[in-house]
């Protein structure tokens, strides 16, 4: 995977869509920031503090179902 927004940004707009019901048009309205806002586990200690490596494991484990 690409360390690059724009090489992931469909499979980061699907992700968003399932997870969250977000549309198209709030996806695109959205921050980076907001995305990892949104999917990270309120539960966590350091939730505001996800990492790049935190958000391809929560990819990863939406497309494994």
């Amino acid at each position: 995977m690409s360390d690059r927004f724009s090489d992931n940004a469909l499979r980061l707009l699907a992700c968003a869509a399932r997870a969250l019901g977000w549309t198209p048009d709030t996806f695109w309205s959205a921050t980076p920031a907001d995305l990892v806002a949104a999917l990270a586990d309120p539960t966590a200690p350091d939730a505001q503090d996800m990492t790049r490596t935190d958000l391809d494991r929560l990819l990863e484990q939406d497309r494994h179902g």
